[in-house]
């Protein structure tokens, strides 16, 4: 309701009253497909969550977000945490080792684990324990360790150690198929990200557009939803990672009956130059930036690169 009466106080000058539609709700509880979790306590007791304002761990394993393919595994990474003998980090202390467990589901049940450790140090015991924790968990297909010496708070550092010989993990959503990496972003309640893709994708048909820009693409889901009905569409995005995922969603395209083709590029979508770059002549263009908005440049070229642009964001700011 707030974010509704949010975005209606931003537009409502310009937007007449009768084409306001209702906001699509979410499930009460249950919807959240990432538990992003802190780790805290000891490698013989770890908590799993987050940490109070003393430094001390606060179990949220029974947290009501989560769905519930991820709410069934945590006492077993718990356990994982204690054989492998991995010692959380101790903020005020700045020392140990395992700073986030990061568990990501797919629609299909499968997960998706990247644990966050301050040094590599750990490493030779999380890949001696970690067959008996994919023996336990069939369901997992990727696992990666993100190595983050820095005391700050950010969830990741720069360096990325695949565990599985898998590095991408696959959510159908819709008629596409999106590869989400360790590092890529994917929206976080499975169900309204599957209604926002296909409404984007309405809007876009009813437009009569035949190509559309995807900024801040990230894994490609406008992109890929638009490809698939048709739409010739040209993804952009800072993040390889994501990149990698989205081409390889676009692939999954090729040869299926009705479908466009779709490619991606890696560069920040913040830059003019970069979506000019990219996008050439497109009669749609669709942004979905990160929380800072779209920046004081891009607004001046968007105005006049389309005569169609949708907008996706968690506040209206810009």
């Amino acid at each position: 309701a707030a974010k509704d009466a949010a975005v209606r106080e931003r537009l409502g000058p310009l937007v007449p009253d009768h084409v306001w539609q209702e906001p699509l709700p979410s499930a009460a509880a249950g919807f959240r497909n990432k538990a992003k979790l802190m780790v805290g306590g000891t490698a013989g007791a770890p908590t799993l969550g987050i940490l109070d304002a003393d430094g001390r761990g606060v179990d949220l394993r029974t947290c009501g977000l989560h769905e519930a393919a991820l709410a069934t595994v945590l006492d077993r990474l718990a356990r994982f945490v204690t054989r492998a003998a991995l010692p959380p980090y101790d903020v005020a202390r700045r020392r140990g080792e395992l700073k986030h467990l990061v568990l990501t589901v797919s629609p299909t049940g499968e997960l998706m684990l990247r644990l966050v450790l301050r040094t590599t140090g750990p490493l030779e015991r999380v890949r001696e324990h970690l067959p008996g924790l994919l023996a336990d968990l069939p369901q997992l297909r990727v696992v990666s360790a993100n190595i983050h010496p820095e005391h700050k708070a950010t969830l990741s550092g720069a360096q990325e150690v695949p565990l599985t010989e898998e590095t991408l993990l696959s959510v159908p959503m819709g008629p596409v198929v999106l590869h989400v990496g360790p590092d890529s972003f994917l929206q976080t309640n499975t169900a309204v990200a599957a209604a926002l893709y296909a409404q984007v994708t309405d809007w876009i048909t009813d437009r009569g557009a035949a190509t559309v820009t995807d900024l801040y693409c990230g894994v490609g889901g406008f992109a890929l939803h638009a490809a698939a009905a048709g739409i010739e569409a040209v993804g952009v995005e800072v993040s390889a990672d994501a990149v990698r995922g989205a081409t390889r969603g676009a692939r999954d395209l090729a040869g299926v009956p009705g479908a466009a083709g779709a490619r991606f590029v890696v560069a920040d979508a913040s830059d003019p130059a970069a979506v000019v770059a990219a996008a050439g002549a497109t009669q749609a263009v669709v942004v979905n930036p990160p929380r800072r908005g779209l920046g004081p440049d891009l607004p001046v070229l968007l105005d006049g690169l389309s005569a169609c642009l949708l907008y996706t964001s968690p506040s209206p700011r810009d």
